[in-house]
């Protein structure tokens, strides 16, 4: 069940919207199976991705990822998909990343919810 969100977060949420690109599942999917090379990454908390995630996903928490960015994913246009429980996060994650200089940022509408509504494989294997 989608979480409810204050008018305020959605309205930055909506701005950041405007400002990056945003794909479907359906369009990572068919990227993934074409052999389009991205990084995937779980914006989440650090406890849902524990719980589970998109196969293929690292972990670099949208608390976090400002800071870390840089020291895991050194060059800036290196392709990334950056996906959270719906999509909210993953936006605001990628204009910052975009605003860092990183330029194939997309966000994941859906997310993981969306994911998992879809029946598709879910990773649920410890993660240390």
């Amino acid at each position: 069940m989608a979480k409810s969100h204050g008018k305020k977060f959605v309205d930055i949420v909506d701005m950041a919207r405007k400002q990056v690109q945003e794909c479907t599942i359906e369009d990572m999917i068919r990227r993934r199976d074409a052999g389009d090379r991205f990084l995937l990454i779980d914006v989440r908390e650090e406890s849902e991705y524990a719980a589970g995630r998109i196969p293929g996903a690292i972990h670099i928490g949208k608390g976090v990822i400002e800071r870390d960015i840089e020291e895991k994913v050194p060059d800036p246009a290196t392709p990334l998909v950056l996906y959270c429980g719906g999509g909210y996060r993953s936006a605001l994650a990628a204009l910052n990343l975009k605003l860092m200089g990183y330029t194939s940022v997309i966000s994941m509408d859906g997310g993981f919810r969306g994911w998992n509504d879809r029946g598709l494989e879910v990773d649920r294997s410890p993660k240390s």
